[in-house]
């Protein structure tokens, strides 16, 4: 079980990478028949990138890729050497064919893709504060039209953001004006943006509509 636990963590780190560089798992996923070669996991074994070695292999979801280019991050003594050469779940069988466990693999990742753009429209509505710290002056916090790595038009203001299930808050900037982004069927006022979202509150000392905010330690 912990030897399947840790081939699960592998795979979700390499996917992890190859998703926040673009690649799309499911651009090859949904195909179930190829005529390339199939390699067994002996065969796979030997494409470690060392100098008796005919190559760089590294499977992803029964997928193998060449990663020759990337000798010095895959190949031995790298930083992700342990993924080379070995075949991460079974989710082909010796013909090529896919298996069961492949539905479930596709299953995480549509639910993964579905809850990597829950958070980027999350972020959209309510992108992360700057903030800042001097030993001289504490902290601060602050909004501007491209505070958190998202532009906008409008910049916001700060307000602590409390996630269900959540202990602590984090800074997010909020719209002030306009309709909110998710209708209520309490009789909210239609021009404060996403002022009144139950989730926000105001830092204290701070003016509510001040686009800054000094933190009190």
């Amino acid at each position: 079980m912990l030897r399947g636990a840790l081939a699960g963590l592998a795979l979700g780190l390499v996917a992890a990478w190859a998703w926040s560089r673009g690649f799309d798992p499911r651009a090859w996923l949904w195909q179930t028949h190829y005529k390339e070669r199939v390699l067994n996991a002996a065969e796979l074994s030997r494409y470690t990138g060392g100098v008796e070695s005919p190559g760089l292999y590294l499977a992803v979801l029964g997928k193998v890729f060449d990663v020759q280019r990337g000798h010095k991050h895959y190949g031995p003594g790298g930083a992700y050497s342990f993924f080379a050469g070995k075949v991460a779940g079974r989710f082909y069988d010796e013909d090529g064919s896919p298996t069961p466990l492949l539905q479930q693999a596709q299953a995480l990742i549509e639910e993964g893709l579905r809850l990597q753009a829950q958070e980027k429209e999350k972020k959209q509505r309510f992108p992360p504060c700057n903030a800042e710290w001097h030993s001289a002056s504490g902290s601060r916090v602050w909004c501007s039209k491209e505070s958190g790595g998202i532009r906008r038009d409008w910049a916001g203001v700060p307000r602590k953001m409390y996630e269900p299930g959540s202990r602590g808050s984090h800074c997010v900037c909020v719209r002030t004006d306009g309709p909110p982004s998710e209708q209520s069927p309490s009789h909210q006022p239609r021009n404060r943006g996403d002022l009144d979202d139950p989730r926000l509150q105001e830092y204290e000392g701070c003016h509510p509509l001040a686009n800054w905010c000094a933190l009190k330690d």
